[in-house]
């Protein structure tokens, strides 16, 4: 969808003050599943917002800082491989965007958010499949959530290079693997996740 359909969904909306809340890093072996929340102004659409894997990193490192600046309020949230091989990362999952719902410095009235449902917060929220596709508010917490990890991964590759996180983002490519089995796990690898290889 183009970012004007994107922008329409979230202003049938109002006058709510609407969020969109999305996650990324459910799936790699390394590193701490991260999500964004986000209130963007309905007023004013910034142009080229859309589902993150849908953008090229160069246009995601450019909307970030931008969208970030424009937001009537963002917030990001993580939750570490520890407490993921703890509680299960659809739970982590859950808690992180809790977490990012909540740390918002201005409340909204809903918050759409991206396929999960049952969140354990106080204000309305209304699950949308593949949300980040559908929502501008939704699109731009997955941008923001998207560069937020993708940075922090490439700091972790400076401190474990043999791993390649700069390149694979703790995703379980075959270099990350053969990285796993020859050299074991690191602090930031999640333990219920790579059983088989290590």
């Amino acid at each position: 969808m183009k970012t004007s359909e994107l922008f329409e969904y979230d202003k049938a909306f109002l006058p709510k003050t609407v969020a969109g809340v999305d996650e990324v890093g459910r799936g790699p072996l390394a590193g701490p599943v991260v999500c964004a929340c986000v209130i963007m102004s309905l007023d004013e659409m910034i142009d080229g917002v859309n589902d993150s894997k849908k953008l090229s990193e160069k246009k995601r490192e450019q909307l970030y800082d931008l969208l970030r600046e424009k937001a009537i309020s963002y917030s990001v949230a993580e939750i570490s491989p520890a407490v993921i091989d703890e509680v299960n990362i659809y739970q982590a999952t859950k808690m992180c965007m809790k977490k990012a719902i909540e740390g918002l410095s201005v409340k909204p009235l809903l918050v759409l958010v991206d396929a999960m449902s049952d969140l354990d917060v106080s204000v309305p929220c209304k699950a949308i499949i593949k949300g980040d596709a559908q929502s501008y508010n939704i699109a731009a917490a997955s941008i923001i959530a998207k560069v937020y990890r993708d940075r922090l991964m490439r700091e972790m590759s400076e401190k474990y290079p043999e791993y390649g996180f700069a390149n694979n983002k703790g995703y379980g490519t075959r270099e990350h693997i053969q990285a796993l089995k020859t050299y074991g796990k690191t602090e930031i690898h999640r333990e219920s996740f790579i059983k088989n290889f290590v």
